[in-house]
């Protein structure tokens, strides 16, 4: 192998790229090498549902950087090539150039795998049909918006009524298209407590897309091979597009095959340095587990922030160093329509059925001084336990992404509920009411 010690990345994107880069910061010595076998390998993903909208014109206003630029830096990356197998033993993958299809081995001295997670398509009778989307890479982008620029489609189906779903419906709707969401269970973003989804369902409605609960899809059907229709609760729904939005599997082939250990979640399992069960072989990003500061156990909940941070600390281990990653406690925002939808830690439902005793709070509040114009209600729901610790929160409406991350930082101190009340949080009319929501939800919870 020669003098230079190898470091392989296996995926680019949030978690392999910043291993690279950070492995590349710590070692200047170190020979880097990364495989993405899409056609892109440093991008903001979570733009893609406003790309497809059309805030962003261009796929490209997407890209952070490009292989060139990383060559610039010392780093190799090869697109368009698939890492097929991973030898633990030899200390050497397989790669398949996606482009000419041969297959060669590199050997390596440490590996970063951060093959990240794929769209889950469940086996539903017609899923081969042409024009079901998924949308999870940048050609997944691509082909949703270049398909509805050039048919020129009315009537969408979106399967699931999660984060992803709820942009895409935005995006299509925006696009001039009828929008139907189908949802097996009986309420739209499953990661909230039930009764936090009303003002959501009541924004889906306003805004005019169809919303229909406890539809589990019974198949997808079609003329000429493409999609027309899609069969669920005993109802056909028609279709011009179709997009699965059903949740995001960790995609844990290489590993398995190679025996590198999965945890209980179905993720690759880490230590806090992100090492797996096999010497020299790092993993970070939504193939790999994060340990949960609020459960103290494995969690999977596939997030670029997380990527990041696991992919900082995988690479400057891989290269030498000796960096901890501490946890995540399962901070999300995501945009409905006009509405701001967060939550923090665990859900009411999350925390009882870990056996937890669980209390909790909720408040509607002005999120800015009554007088001020612009403003609306925001709905505060505390989790805790009867001691008073924290274990989680959840807000819909205008300031929710301001004010979650707040929660975020107390769940991550380990705060109580009476904590939050002696906060000094900012106040201004056009930002809060004098009493801020949060303070408001404590002060509640605590008498």
């Amino acid at each position: 192998m020669g003098s230079r010690e190898r470091l392989v990345v296996v995926g680019g994107v949030a978690a392999g790229m910043s291993a690279a880069s950070k492995a590349r910061r710590v070692n200047g010595d170190l020979e880097i090498i990364v495989y993405e076998k899409t056609s892109f390998v440093s991008y903001g993903a979570c733009g893609l549902p406003y790309y497809i909208q059309g805030l962003i014109a261009h796929h490209r206003e997407l890209l952070a950087r490009t292989p060139e630029q990383f060559a610039k830096r010392g780093i190799q990356v090869f697109t368009r090539h698939e890492v097929t197998r991973i030898d633990p033993e030899n200390r050497s993958v397989e790669v398949r150039n996606l482009e000419d299809g041969t297959v060669f081995h590199t050997p390596f001295d440490r590996l970063v795998l951060t093959t990240g997670g794929h769209a889950a398509r469940p086996p539903i009778p017609g899923i081969e049909l042409e024009q079901i989307y998924t949308v999870r890479t940048v050609e997944d982008g691509i082909a949703l918006r270049t398909f509805i620029e050039e048919a020129h489609p009315r009537q969408a189906v979106i399967v699931g009524g999660g984060y992803i779903g709820l942009e895409i419906a935005e995006a299509l709707t925006a696009r001039g298209l009828q929008v139907t969401v189908l949802e097996m269970l009986p309420q739209v973003l499953p990661n909230l407590d039930r009764e936090m989804t009303e003002p959501v369902v009541a924004e889906l409605e306003r805004q005019g897309v169809a919303l229909r609960l406890e539809h589990r899809v019974e198949a997808f059907e079609g003329t000429g091979g493409k999609v027309r229709a899609v069969r669920a609760g005993g109802t056909l729904f028609p279709a011009d597009l179709v997009v699965l939005a059903v949740g995001v599997r960790p995609s844990v082939a290489l590993a398995r095959e190679a025996g590198i250990a999965l945890g209980p979640t179905g993720a690759v399992a880490v230590d806090d340095h992100m090492r797996t069960n096999v010497e020299g072989v790092f993993a970070a990003g939504d193939v790999a587990e994060a340990y949960h500061r609020v459960t103290g156990r494995p969690a999977y909940i596939p997030l670029g922030t997380t990527a990041n941070k696991q992919g900082r600390v995988a690479g400057e281990n891989a290269a030498g160093g000796d960096a901890t990653f501490h946890g995540i406690v399962g901070t999300a925002v995501v945009k409905v329509f006009d509405l701001e939808v967060a939550r923090t830690g665990l859900t009411e439902r999350e925390a009882s059925e870990m056996g937890l005793e669980v209390r909790s709070t909720t408040i509607t509040h002005g999120s800015q001084a009554h007088y001020f114009p612009g403003g609306g209600p925001l709905r505060v729901k505390l989790v805790y336990q009867p001691d008073g610790r924290l274990l989680g929160a959840q807000m819909v409406g205008r300031g929710a992404a301001k004010r979650i991350d707040v929660i975020a930082a107390a769940l991550y101190g380990g705060w109580a509920v009476e904590d939050l009340t002696r906060l000094d949080l900012s106040y201004a009319p056009p930002f809060a009411p004098v009493w801020d929501p949060i303070l408001v939800a404590a002060n509640v919870a605590t008498r």
